[in-house]
């Protein structure tokens, strides 16, 4: 777009920044935030946000940081929320990040410095075919980057910096939030929507250049819990039933072929054990489901019932309890009632110069809950590829159109209004 022309980006050196700070959430932890580590960098950001001259950037008790760009036009326009979260992924360490710019790529394998193993292959990413000429960042190869959800943030700051600058620009009242504790599925539990006071709202926190995505998975948790028999070993025969030999049948039993996140893709949801602990007398499997029907995630809990039960026939001594916890749903069902928000959307990636792509993610956001909450928000690019683990990479170039089309929304909803 000609008004980026002269405009100097803040999004690498913002993220470059915000990287280096370790968020990691803990999903042990019953605290909220689940770790204070999160509001460093929501101290950071609030700071960032009034230099810019965003007077009620606040971060609050429990690590949400809030902030208005104050409308620049007389019409009456919905209020925009744009939403990332500070948190990474706690399956990979975020520990001293040390993130590297390889510029000018031009399609070779990234081999990362501290552990020359990790080498991110071309061939395994295909989207590194389209990064020609740009420039590639990368952790050093014993962390993860932090793209997820970073990016994003750094993209949210350098449009309203963007914005504060152009006065001139008309939009509405635009209301920013960022969470923590997304990757552990509490990043909106104590979210004041009352407070955000949005009528629609945007997370920052896709995948491709272009992606918009207005589907995610339905999200069940289960936990078996195990009660077996215990006994001196010695003296075991014919006595003890051990819940971990227990637990181990029962995943064992799980189907491989499919309903595995290994052998599923597209629309097929799967079962999908991510913890198991505990003793002879006692243990626990922990399982996330996901499908992106509610009633196919039904019968997927079914499935982890039945083999349950045909284990348990083995073991008349022992006993065990399956427990259910909803997560999150397809947004889908909300955002289909509101397809202006889709629409703009996509418009505002097409004024980008990019071609707009409407697509499913396999997984979750801080949309998904919110947008059952009352505020519609599907989720658009920022750019991370290969997040949760040590081969993560993110294009500067896509950062920048992906502060474009936030600035964009911005405007089309004033145009429109």
């Amino acid at each position: 777009m000609d008004r980026f022309k002269s405009y100097s980006f803040t999004a690498l050196e913002r993220f470059l920044k915000y990287v280096t700070i370790d968020t990691q959430s803990d999903p042990a932890s019953p605290s909220q935030p689940s770790t204070e580590k999160q509001k460093n960098l929501g101290r950071l950001l609030v700071d960032e946000l009034h230099e810019m001259g965003i007077r009620d950037a606040e971060l609050d008790e429990y690590g949400y940081v809030y902030a208005t760009i104050p409308s620049t036009t007389d019409k009456d326009v919905p209020v925009i929320c744009f939403c990332s979260h500070m948190d990474t992924s706690s399956d990979c360490s975020g520990y001293n990040v040390s993130p590297l710019v390889h510029h000018n790529y031009q399609g070779q394998d990234i081999v990362l410095p501290l552990d020359s193993r990790q080498v991110i292959k071309a061939a395994e990413h295909p989207d590194l075919q389209y990064q020609i000429g740009n420039d590639i960042v990368t952790a050093s190869g014993d962390t993860l980057l932090g793209a997820d959800n970073k990016a994003g943030l750094a993209e949210i700051m350098d449009a309203a910096a963007f914005l504060m600058s152009n006065p001139d620009l008309k939009h509405g009242k635009i209301r920013i939030l960022f969470t923590p504790d997304e990757e552990i599925g509490r990043g909106v539990d104590k979210v004041d929507l009352q407070k955000l006071g949005a009528q629609y709202g945007y997370t920052v926190d896709g995948e491709t250049l272009g992606s918009i995505e207005n589907e995610t998975f339905s999200a069940d948790f289960a936990r078996i819990t195990i009660q077996g028999v215990s006994s001196h070993p010695g003296f075991a025969k014919g006595h003890m039933e051990s819940a971990l030999k227990i637990a181990a049948q029962i995943v064992a039993l799980l189907p491989k072929d499919r309903l595995s996140p290994e052998s599923t893709s597209g629309k097929e949801g799967f079962i999908h054990p991510v913890a198991m602990q505990g003793s002879v007398e006692t243990a626990t499997i922990d399982f996330i489901l996901r499908d992106f029907s509610d009633h196919e995630l039904k019968n997927h809990e079914q499935i982890l019932k039945v083999i349950a039960e045909e284990v348990m026939e083995h073991y008349p001594s022992s006993s065990y309890q399956l427990e259910i916890k909803e997560q999150y749903r397809n947004m889908k069902n909300v955002l289909d009632e509101h397809p202006d928000l889709v629409e703009y959307a996509m418009l505002a990636i097409q004024k980008a110069g990019i071609e707009p792509k409407l697509q499913s993610i396999r997984g979750g956001t801080d949309g998904s809950r919110l947008s059952f909450m009352g505020l519609p928000c599907p989720n658009i690019f920022a750019g991370e590829h290969a997040f949760h683990g040590k081969h993560e990479w993110i294009s500067v170039q896509d950062m920048h159109k992906a502060v474009e089309t936030i600035v964009n929304i911005a405007l089309i909803w004033e145009e429109k209004s």
